[in-house]
């Protein structure tokens, strides 16, 4: 779990010797805590998948094909989650690269979700090869850097991010791209979804979605980083924050397509067939 002192990382799962998304109990296996959240991320998998479908009824809707990369991203995300917190018997290499995955799918999908935002002020058309080559070539690049810098860090390959308890685990590369980075492309697209919503089309009821979003993405949050620590002591290690952070999270995104759905069209109007006479 991110500490507030900047690049500095408290480790305290023992199966993985990298910053992990997950903050476990030291030495504890949290038998509640994995079942419950590996049925919530097959759930969310589903969930992603239906939404998936349903943005591909809205054939007139702006920014379809994009809002499907971010489902995408989410699922990819709740894949790896499932192995890097889940207690299936992998081998601890396995779970490193699982957990490394799950951080750079963490910080591809919120630069996803930013570029999404931008979509709806038309900069590019939406759906065309540029505007859907843009974001996933991008967004590769995220998943690539983030990914090799998360691996080299827990296997050690150069020594340049290698994991030391003396120094609090500081790592201060990571610590930007999965703590601080995504954190910013979150803010900017809410700035920028709420300026399209109340200036650009006067509206007022799809901000209550985005703000219903942001609201479960920051319960999400406070669960995983101050919560946690607190249940995992009430209950003996059998249940943490990463639970609550994967529900709230969870519903954060279905309540961003919901928000997504309310400020875009399902189908156009029909053009109405001109006058065969004068009035």
């Amino acid at each position: 779990m991110g500490s507030t002192q900047f690049g500095k990382f408290h480790v305290s799962s023992r199966q993985t010797q990298m910053p992990a998304p997950e903050d476990f109990c030291r030495d504890s296996t949290l038998p509640v805590c994995n079942v419950c959240s590996i049925l919530l991320a097959f759930i969310a998998i589903l969930t992603s998948l239906l939404l998936l479908w349903r943005s591909e009824r809205k054939q007139a809707a702006v920014g379809r094909r994009e809002i499907q990369l971010f489902l995408l991203g989410f699922i990819v995300i709740e894949i790896c989650e499932i192995f890097s917190v889940g207690a299936f018997p992998l081998d601890a290499a396995v779970r490193k690269g699982f957990s490394a995955a799950h951080i750079a799918a963490i910080t591809a999908t919120c630069w996803v979700l930013l570029l999404n935002a931008l979509v709806g002020y038309q900069f590019l058309d939406d759906g065309t090869p540029a505007s859907l080559g843009l974001i996933s070539a991008s967004a590769l690049v995220f998943f690539i850097g983030t990914g090799y810098i998360a691996l080299d860090t827990g296997f050690n390959w150069t020594g340049e991010f290698k994991p030391d308890p003396s120094t609090e685990y500081r790592n201060i590369a990571l610590y930007v791209l999965y703590q601080l980075f995504p954190l910013v492309c979150l803010v900017v697209f809410f700035v920028l979804e709420a300026v399209l919503v109340i200036r650009i089309l006067g509206e007022s009821r799809p901000m209550l979605y985005l703000c219903g979003a942001g609201l479960l993405f920051a319960i999400g949050q406070i669960f995983e980083y101050v919560i946690s620590t607190h249940l995992c002591q009430a209950t003996n290690g059998k249940i943490n924050g990463a639970l609550f952070e994967t529900l709230f999270t969870l519903l954060s995104v279905a309540m961003i397509w919901i928000f997504w759905s309310s400020i875009t069209e399902d189908d156009w109007p029909m053009p109405t067939a001109p006058s065969g006479g004068y009035n």
